[in-house]
């Protein structure tokens, strides 16, 4: 079916809703996004799907992730006049059981994580939905109430979770592509640029640029211009853009959509990374269903209007992220930055203006269209509007993805939509912007999460790669990890990068090694403010970000590697080890089964022995013990 009024997206919305509110049939939701699939939803589905096949009145479904990754394989399971319940950690072995035992109106506190109060887009407040009347359940929270949910507000991520990523229906039924619709017939190229603007939307990539006054620039010079989605993920623990476009491919390609309306463009790309297979797949199928149904194409909605998207896949090069080293590599040359001096919005993309936005910021485009810019400017801090979505990693009890409001503090995030540090242990530090980002200090967790405060104490928001590190986590060994990672990644274009990095990493293994000697850390220093002064693009101006954040709050790490060649957290093997503490050896023999090597030895109910010759320092005697007797020294 051609769409090609506002009237042909509501009969779709209204249809589809009706069947998804069928009395007839239960529905089963599975989130099999990556981390879903990885946590065994591919088998839970599976199984689901032959033991219930439609005509036994339950319909088993595919939807994104629902961010709280820590609990998946994640199932959602609702019917007209039942309530709508998501289920935890629903294996293969359990799915049958929780669908029967839904059926059978059974409900296992245990195995619910919580109640959908109301499952309707923010952008379809208006339409009718049956589910929404159907009593709670008494004892079993709404999903809104828990702590990872509470504070979170989902703007980009609305639909993550809702809706089949391979069903256009799906989409419109959550108010899919009535944003563009909106701007095609009832507004004016500028009138949708001055809204974007007054939104206050910030490029969500990293750059943090307001997004309107990119739009506005690019339209201004003549040409033919090109729509860009940066879809090169490449941060280490961050995963936002895949989830979107594994849950809500529909969402980028509208907001790619309403953008090339805006500046006048009729032709898209969206490159992405070669590592993303699904993300690819589903992306594929909604481009072929948009063009399909007259969304994409020539003479959209016989308005005139043409644009088509196609994909281009990286090689998994880091630096490509950058918006000059990716439009290279667009082009099939090397991706390499370039001198900033002429903006790609003037001569990107084969020397003509382009627009280059990533997956997040075009996902919350059809919601400002619709919504208005008022609204989403409420949201937020002056400098730093609406929403962020985080991949919330690392020593931290509630892993998963997160969207929550500009101005939230860091100790709101790990706390409490994170839940604390596993294991009893303190909070250490927490990185902001990937691998050039900074490393925040307990201190600082009141610190308001916006790109003005961020960089106020020597981190960036980056794409939103957000990891936590607890008492265990040497900071002298993080900065080097990361400078390894961007060592390997920089282009070595500029002097500056390739050089400054390669020597600040030696630097800083040496002193990993306990090679370390007076003035290195004054020399890190020196080090790290010519690279941010001097390099070409923004991958070697930020890179010294982590050594000099650890260094500025974690100093007397520094210090104790070098004039006592000691590792405090105990990481670094060349300056620790480990020793049994025989007052508090109890002699369970924990330690003593789980070495690989044999070293601890020692009689049951008696104080064991770690001998120092066979130790490897593996720390596997450290996490076993339970009371505390494996120290490290």
């Amino acid at each position: 079916m051609k769409i090609q009024s506002e009237k042909d997206l509501v009969k779709i919305r209204d249809e589809q809703r009706k069947d998804l509110y069928d009395p007839d049939f239960v529905k089963v939701n599975i989130g099999m996004a990556s981390c879903g699939i990885a946590a065994g939803a591919q088998a839970t589905h599976d199984a689901a799907v032959k033991a219930f096949p439609d005509e036994n009145g339950v319909r088993i479904r595919q939807v994104g992730c629902i961010g709280f990754c820590e609990e998946e394989p994640l199932v959602e399971i609702f019917g007209k006049d039942t309530p709508r319940v998501l289920y935890r950690q629903v294996t293969d072995d359990r799915i049958c059981s929780v669908i029967e035992a839904y059926l059978a109106g059974k409900f296992d506190k245990k195995q619910i994580l919580g109640q959908m109060r109301d499952p309707r887009s923010i952008l379809e407040a208006d339409v009718e939905n049956p589910v929404g009347r159907v009593a709670p359940l008494d004892g079993i929270p709404f999903i809104e109430d828990i702590p990872f949910y509470k504070k979170q507000v989902k703007i980009a991520l609305r639909n993550c979770g809702y809706v089949n990523p391979e069903s256009i229906e799906a989409y419109i039924a959550r108010g899919g592509y009535f944003g563009f619709f909106k701007a095609l017939f009832e507004m004016q190229p500028a009138e949708v640029i001055h809204v974007v603007r007054d939104s206050g939307l910030r490029g969500r990539g990293g750059g943090g640029f307001p997004t309107g006054i990119k739009w506005e620039t690019c339209a201004e010079h003549d040409g033919e211009r090109y729509i860009i989605c940066n879809a090169d993920e490449g941060d280490p623990g961050a995963y936002m853009d895949r989830c979107l476009l594994e849950g809500d491919p529909h969402g980028v390609l509208e907001g790619m959509l309403i953008a090339a309306f805006a500046i006048g463009a009729r032709e898209g790309f969206i490159y992405v990374r070669h590592e993303y297979p699904l993300a690819v797949k589903r992306l594929v199928t909604a481009i072929k269903q948009a063009t399909a149904h007259g969304l994409l194409g020539k003479d959209i909605a016989g308005t005139g209007f043409a644009f088509n998207i196609k994909i281009s896949t990286g090689a998994g090069a880091f630096v490509c992220g950058e918006s000059t080293a990716l439009m290279a590599s667009l082009e099939g040359n090397v991706g390499r930055p370039r001198a900033k001096y002429i903006h790609t919005m003037e001569k990107g993309f084969r020397n003509r203006p382009s627009n280059l936005n990533n997956v997040e910021t075009y996902a919350n485009v059809p919601a400002i269209i619709l919504k208005g810019a008022n609204w989403f400017s409420q949201l937020g801090t002056p400098d730093s509007k609406g929403t962020k979505v985080f991949s919330l990693v690392g020593k931290v009890n509630n892993t998963g993805l997160v969207e929550v409001p500009m101005g939230i503090s860091l100790r709101d995030i790990v706390f409490d939509i994170g839940n604390g540090i596993p294991g009893k242990k303190t909070f250490k530090a927490v990185q902001t912007g990937g691998p050039s980002g900074g490393c925040i200090p307990e201190r600082l967790l009141e610190l308001p999460v916006d790109y003005q405060k961020l960089a106020e104490v020597g981190s960036i928001m980056g794409s939103g790669g957000m990891i936590v590190m607890d008492q265990d986590t040497c900071m002298v060994d993080v900065a080097r990890y990361f400078l390894d990672f961007l060592k390997e990644e920089s282009c070595g274009q500029c002097n500056p990068c390739r050089e400054g990095i390669k020597r600040m990493l030696e630097i800083l293994t040496d002193i990993c090694e306990g090679n370390g000697k007076q003035g290195d850390i004054e020399l890190l220093e020196e080090l790290g403010g010519m690279i941010r002064k001097f390099s070409l693009c923004g991958l070697g101006t930020s890179a010294p970000n982590p050594v000099l954040t650890t260094i500025q709050y974690f100093r007397d790490e520094y210090e104790a590697h070098i004039a006592e060649k000691k590792c405090p957290a105990g990481v670094c093997k060349a300056l620790f080890h480990y020793e049994i503490d025989a007052e508090a050896c109890n002699g369970c023999h924990l330690c003593a089964l789980k070495c690989p090597q044999e070293a601890i030895r020692g009689e049951k109910k008696k104080p064991h022995e770690l001998d120092q010759d066979k130790c490897i320092k593996c720390g596997i005697c450290y996490e076993a013990c339970k009371f505390g007797a494996v120290v490290v020294r």
